[in-house]
């Protein structure tokens, strides 16, 4: 398994693959951040199937999942750890019951979002 930038031609498959986690998406800011460079997308070397995705803007992960059957194997900390060598610091809100693994990837909890999610902060030391 492979952790890139996606580029123009896994637009389709970063949609089906956020979808699938019930994010909300929007094709226009997707397409715009696989053009900045800020969509990573673990792919499967063998078949080249893009198996999870993680959108960035600016510091902030905006999304970040992983197809269904794949969950549980590390891409999703993966597709972190390509964020954070691409940023001094990194921003996720997130629903409180996946705090645990934001928590393992080294964010720690800076308060609560306006709709009740979780922030966290991640800078190196």
């Amino acid at each position: 398994m492979l952790v890139r930038s996606a580029d123009s031609t896994e637009h389709a498959a970063v949609l089906s693959i956020l979808d699938a986690a019930a994010l909300q998406t929007d094709s226009d800011h997707i397409q715009t951040a696989i053009e900045r460079n800020d969509v990573f997308v673990a792919v499967a070397t063998e078949q080249g199937t893009v198996l999870g995705a993680l959108v960035l803007s600016g510091a902030e992960i905006t999304a970040i999942a992983v197809r269904p059957g794949r969950r549980g194997q590390g891409l999703g900390r993966r597709l972190v750890a390509a964020a954070q060598r691409s940023r001094e610091r990194l921003v996720a809100a997130f629903d409180p019951k996946v705090e645990p693994f934001w928590q393992a990837v080294g964010f720690e909890r800076v308060g609560t979002a306006e709709d009740d999610r979780l922030r966290a902060v991640w800078e190196p030391e």
